[in-house]
């Protein structure tokens, strides 16, 4: 049998790096298998996919706004339209499984997908499961996740902790070490604090920087803090130019192994695929969510750690008065470190893409056998 996949879903990041690692990892385990990616017109996956490789077709599908707008009174029409393709996509393609990893692209082919009798399998990335994969759920084959307790949104019998698919050259840390700490100019005897807010930045974390930066380099801790870039400018012209004081200031990070080799703790956000790689890395964490965002999932996300002592909350509302007080608290505490370090590795799945590859081929092939 010659196997034929579609992967379906997108609209950020962290839905199309997981479902691009799937990808290949269904590749690495035979290179003929026929992948197809369906996402939504005008969203990051129509560059970012064929960018990797792959092909992509579009669904007209967009999301509904929270407020009343003119963009929501298409939604029907749109989703009439996308159905529509997506019927059209699967009678063409014929793929033997379907994969959604979320975001609202996903949604129609994964529903015409089970109403054909079709094998899907759902790759949700986060503590909190998406309203496209909450609905569709139900009728997946096989739901792969990346937190435990997850029975309260799938079927138990479905679901599979696999872990998110993330970059694997941050799993062999200690042999980045040397190289981290020359790139950066640190002195290897005194700790690194590593603060980012992904790509664009974080507001809160950045203010909260600059209200204790020199507190922090008082106490000797060395910092890479990553701003992002809507908020470079800004820091940068007031915080730039101390390296000799063991700060860096920058707008965003690319070789983020070896910054992680030399890390003592770690402040972030708490997105799926961020978290992901800190359990990898097996990193001493102060997470801090966003509220920004859908069904406050982000501080679900990081609860799913905090209920296994894996790392420490601050809430965002929190953050300017107490964040830099955890920090030094932190830094100072040793045995913390390592309870957080131990507790946070046990969470990790490096194999996350490799395992979901091999879910997905499960599930096809039992379908196949039982129709043929």
């Amino acid at each position: 049998m010659k196997l034929k996949v579609i992967i379906s879903g997108g609209g950020t990041g962290g839905h199309i790096y997981p479902a691009i690692a799937i990808a290949n990892a269904l590749k690495a385990s035979d290179k003929n298998i026929d992948i197809l990616f369906v996402g939504a017109e005008g969203r990051m996956e129509m560059d970012k996919v064929p960018e990797a490789g792959y092909e992509i077709v579009g669904l007209p599908i967009s999301g509904i706004q929270r407020r009343l707008t003119l963009e929501n009174l298409k939604f029907p029409i749109k989703l009439i339209k996308s159905l529509w393709k997506a019927g059209d996509i699967i009678s063409e393609f014929k793929p033997n499984v379907v994969i959604g990893v979320g975001g609202y692209a996903s949604g129609p082919i994964m529903w015409r997908a089970q109403n054909r009798r079709i094998p899907t399998v759902i790759q949700e990335q986060n503590g909190y499961a998406g309203l496209t994969n909450k609905i569709l759920g139900g009728k997946a084959e096989k739901i792969c996740v990346a937190y435990p307790n997850m029975e309260y949104y799938f079927p138990k019998n479905s679901i599979e902790f696999t872990g998110n698919p993330v970059r694997q050259d941050i799993i062999d840390l200690s042999s980045k070490k040397d190289e981290g700490y020359q790139q950066w100019g640190f002195n290897p005897d005194k700790p690194v604090l590593f603060v980012f807010g992904g790509s664009l930045g974080a507001l809160t974390l950045n203010e909260s920087m600059a209200n204790g930066i020199d507190k922090l380099l008082e106490s000797g801790i060395q910092i890479i803090w990553q701003t992002g870039k809507y908020y470079f400018d800004k820091y940068h012209s007031q915080f730039g130019g101390r390296e000799k004081e063991g700060l860096h200031v920058v707008a965003f990070i690319k070789e983020m192994e070896k910054v992680y080799a030399i890390s003592n703790v770690v402040v972030g956000r708490s997105g799926a695929l961020s978290i992901s790689e800190l359990c990898l890395a097996g990193l001493p964490t102060i997470l801090v969510p966003s509220p920004n965002v859908a069904e406050d999932h982000q501080t679900k996300n990081a609860m799913a750690l905090v209920n296994e002592k894996a790392a420490v909350l601050v809430k965002d509302v929190d953050a300017r008065t107490i964040l830099i007080d955890e920090i030094l608290s932190l830094i100072n505490n040793k045995e913390k470190q390592t309870s957080l370090s131990e507790s946070i590795l046990n969470l990790g799945k490096p194999n996350a893409a490799n395992d979901i590859a091999q879910k997905v081929i499960e599930v096809a092939e039992k379908h196949y056998k039982k129709n043929n």
